[in-house]
């Protein structure tokens, strides 16, 4: 069941890419479901295609580790 203000569709996806997320979404004890939307939310954000505040409306972590490819944050520079 689909819910309430979400929207449904197929998702054609490789088997092994499935078993990597699947394991994963488990040791974050989320819903595969529930953890593609997080990725797909996480890597949007990153993006900069959505709002900080879309993305705490949604219930994603405030405080996310930067991305490996990410420059360091010059404001704990400590000089």
């Amino acid at each position: 069941m689909v819910s309430p203000g979400k929207k449904s569709f197929p998702l054609r996806i490789d088997p092994k890419l499935f078993e990597a997320i699947e394991r994963w979404a488990a040791d974050d004890l989320r819903s595969v479901n529930g953890h593609i939307e997080f990725l797909l939310r996480e890597a949007a954000f990153r993006a900069g295609r959505l709002s900080g505040s879309a993305r705490a409306a949604a219930g994603s972590p405030t405080a996310m580790p930067p991305a490996a490819d990410s420059p360091p944050d010059s404001s704990s520079s400590g000089t």
